[in-house]
This record gives C-alpha cells, structure tokens and sequence, in this order.
C-alpha cells in the first residue's frame, strides 16, 4: 500500500493536492482535495490491463470551469430540494434556485468546490486520505456550524470504501453521497451495454422538475426495473431522457453496509458491486452530458457515456415527513458507509 501527494494547483488562493493511494494489487484512486474528487480510478480488466473507470478531467482547471460533480463529495444536501425551501422546527430556509426553481446538490458553492483538509493512514492491507471541512452556520442557506469528515479507503481487495461522520451544533439536515460517473469499458462509449442489476422492488415517483411527489411505486412492469439483470440499454427509450431516478432500496437502511447493486461491463470483463447503509440510490445515466465537456485524454464525453449510482437519503426529504428523516440535531453523529467493490468476471 502506498500514498503520493502532489500539487494540483491553486483554488481561492491556496494550494490544492492530488493524493494517490495505491493497493499494489492492480488498482490505483486519485483524490483532490478540492470538492474531494475522485479524479481517476484506476482498475485491472479481464486481460490484467489496467482501465480508468471513472469521467473527470487531467488537470484542476477542468474542475474550476464548471463540471456537473465528476467524483465529487456531494452536499450539504445530494439531490433536489423543491422550491429551494424547506422548513425545520418552524422557520423556513431559503436555498439556492440552481436547477430551474428548486436547489440541488448543496447550492452555488457546495462541498463539491470547497477545500478539504486532508490527512493520511495506512496499515499492510489499506491506505486511506481522510478529509475534514467545517462548513459554517448558514452556509448556501443552512442552518448549523457542521463538522464534516470523509475518509477514502482503498483495500487490498480492490474496495474502494468511503465513510462519511458529521455533527453539528444546531438542528439541520443533511444528506451526503459521492458523485462519481463510472464507464467499465470506454470513456469513448456508451454504457447501454453494460448489464446491471438493482436490488430495489420500489423507486420515487417525481414530477417532471425530478422532485419527489411523495408517491412510492413499484418497478415491477415498468422500465425502471431492474431486479433481474439487464443492460441499461434495453428499456432506456421507454424513459424521458434516459434514466435519473431515486430507487428505495430493499431493506431500508441497515447499519452495515449490504450488497444493493452490481454493473458489469461485457467486454472489458469488469463488474462493480456498491454496497451502503442509505435506503436509496439514485441512478443517473449522464443524460445531460452532450460532447461539450472534454476530459481526460481530450474525449468528448457524450450522452449516456457513464452511469452514477449515488448512495444516499431520498431527495427532497426535508419537504416529505413521510420519507426516511436527514435530521441532524447536536449530540448525534451523521453516518454513510459506502463501497465501491472492483472484480473481473470471465
């Protein structure tokens, strides 16, 4: 197990790193410390050749341009809050309008574009970067001085493993996810192909902004269905766009992490397992993606070029009671534990 850091550039006046934390067993992840990025991913294929799975940019400025959360920790809040507002303990909080009328992923400056602290460990079968953030008292319009901290870990088994801990000094909410855009095979490519299964029998309905109705439907007969195996490609036309919706996992939320998705990519040989504590995930296809973005190794990454399943709490719960709470009051501790598990199937 090994740890790089090196310098990525400059953000806000201060200096921003790159950490590699390699396994020495085939597989290698890049971590900025700007918005914590995930900026590569490297892992071994069917024939032993090393694949960076993940969507992201070369350099820094890539990342300050504007990019639509490759690999970032995302928050305060992952996903839409409608109206921009929600309403805790009886006052109201107003929140950035940064998708159309409604807020989402934490607002104009969310924690994917601030700097982390960072700090390293490692024993013989892990390395790990933990990253820490107090983000102040009504930061993007939310209440509570919150102590963030996400620790990565890379394993000897080729687990990517991330824990997110937090606490705050006044009732919030709060509900953390990691934004990563895989592809298994191509940046090149699209991922119609890659063939994924999602242990969730229910998803959210939403309007047609993506916010939640409060209504909780079944998948069965539907294209959102993907209890039995299936490529993304197969019921993708049946949708509006592709797919962008919030699964409600089989379970609910458990204290360890279970297995609740697997996508493998047929060609490269490369399968991902995700396993989470959260009862959702939700699954986005890169529907908004359309060749204007240039990323690594100058590919334009186009439509459905990569696919995310972000762990996490359902959107705009602070306006559903009915939904699973993202309350957190002083003397708790906010915990995600998610996991990233790399295998090659022949």
């Amino acid at each position: 197990m090994t740890i790089k850091k090196d310098y990525f550039g400059e953000a806000y006046g201060r200096e921003v790193d790159l950490y590699t934390l390699d396994n020495g067993a085939g597989m290698q992840v890049r971590i900025t410390t700007y918005g914590g990025i995930v900026t590569h991913l490297f892992v071994p294929d069917r024939q032993g050749k090393s694949r960076d799975v993940v969507l992201g940019f070369d350099e820094l400025k890539g990342y300050l341009r504007g990019h639509p959360h490759f690999g970032a920790i995302t928050g305060r809040y992952a996903g839409r809050i409608g109206n921009a507002r929600f309403t805790l303990d009886g006052e109201t909080y107003e929140l950035a309008r940064n998708d159309g009328m409604n807020h989402i992923h934490g607002g104009e400056k969310g924690f994917d574009k601030v700097i982390w602290e960072a700090a390293t460990a490692k024993d013989p079968h892990s390395a790990s970067l933990i990253l820490s953030y107090l983000s102040p008292h009504m930061e993007e319009g939310y209440p509570g001085n919150l102590k963030v901290k996400v620790t990565y870990t890379l394993r000897d088994d080729n687990v990517l493993e991330i824990r997110y801990t937090a606490e705050t000094d006044r009732p919030t909410v709060l509900n953390l996810t990691n934004h990563s855009y895989f592809n298994l095979e191509d940046p090149r490519q699209d991922i119609l192909d890659h063939v994924a299964t999602i242990r969730a029998g229910k998803m959210l309905e939403t309007r047609d902004d993506l916010i939640p109705t409060g209504r909780i439907l079944e998948v069965a007969g539907t294209p959102y269905d993907f209890r039995k195996a299936k490529p993304f490609g197969q019921d993708i036309a049946q949708t509006p766009m592709g797919y962008d919706l919030c699964y409600v996992l089989d379970g609910g939320m458990t204290e360890a992490p279970r297995l609740i998705a697997e996508v493998t990519a047929p060609r490269s040989g490369i399968a991902l397992q995700v396993e989470t504590t959260e009862p959702g995930v939700q699954l986005y296809t890169a529907n908004f993606l359309d060749g204007s973005l240039t990323g690594k190794e100058g590919v334009a990454y186009q439509k459905h070029a990569a696919f995310c399943l972000e762990t996490q709490h359902f959107p705009d719960s602070p306006n559903h009671p009915e939904f699973p709470s993202v309350r957190l009051d002083p003397g708790q501790t906010y915990q995600q534990h998610t996991l990233f598990r790399f295998l090659v199937k022949e």
